[in-house]
């Protein structure tokens, strides 16, 4: 029931606010049709706002101990590794890694809860991207990947760098921050005058202004003033 405002203050400096305006309409609609309560059955919860696949699978195994595969990076790359033998490259998973996992997950459904847990970790901890610690891994007397001579080790989809100085996401990113530091006697309000120092490039600034406010993230005011939505 918070105004939308409070949200993104709370927000603070996480980073993609769109997020945080996501999570509480996520919130609405739970409340005001699911009973305050997250749905138990898949289609159900990817059907809410700004829930997809890997928390959907999530939820379900972790929260409500169902029998699902859960697909995140890390136990991509260790089933990849571990039973064909070759480096998980990122990118959307594909046909052959889900069935993989569908495959490999315990008929039993609080074992599968383990499983999905122990890969995730292991994943994170042990089977790492750069340098895993093959040495101690549990499953280095059956791992495909060791077998083979860890081929390809590291190696990643390429794509091109991504810089960040100078962009449209940095320039939204300061606008947004400097709502959330407003003065109390701002009244909530960023004068256009106070806007424009933000940013040297008037035309990208206010391009980024106009995003934000159709990302419904701010609210562009009388005197072309810019506040937090309400």
């Amino acid at each position: 029931a918070a105004p939308r405002a409070d949200v993104l203050e709370a927000w603070g400096r996480l980073g993609y606010p769109r997020r945080a305006l996501r999570l509480q309409e996520c919130a609405r609609v739970v409340a005001a049709e699911c009973r305050d309560g997250l749905p138990r059955d898949y289609a159900a919860l990817t059907a809410l706002p700004g829930i997809g696949d890997y928390t959907a699978s999530a939820v379900l195994s972790f929260a409500y101990g169902e029998r699902i595969a859960v697909i995140d990076t890390n136990i991509r790359r260790v089933l990849s590794r571990v039973f064909l033998g070759e480096e998980s490259l990122g990118g959307a998973a594909s046909a052959l890694e889900r069935a993989l996992a569908d495959v490999v997950l315990p008929d039993d459904a609080g074992a599968s809860v383990t499983w999905n847990q122990a890969v995730m970790e292991l994943g994170a901890l042990v089977c790492t991207a750069k340098q895993p610690e093959c040495d101690d891994c549990p499953l280095r007397e059956r791992c495909l990947f060791l077998a083979a001579g860890r081929p390809r080790l590291g190696e990643r989809r390429t794509r091109p760098r991504q810089r960040f100085a100078g962009t449209d996401r940095q320039v939204r990113g300061i606008v947004m921050q400097a709502l959330r530091e407003l003065p109390d006697d701002a009244h909530g309000v960023l004068s256009h005058e106070a806007a424009a120092r933000l940013w040297a490039d008037g035309v990208q600034l206010d391009r980024c202004i106009a995003s934000l406010d159709e990302d419904g993230l701010v609210e562009i005011v009388d005197g072309h003033g810019v506040r937090l939505p309400a």
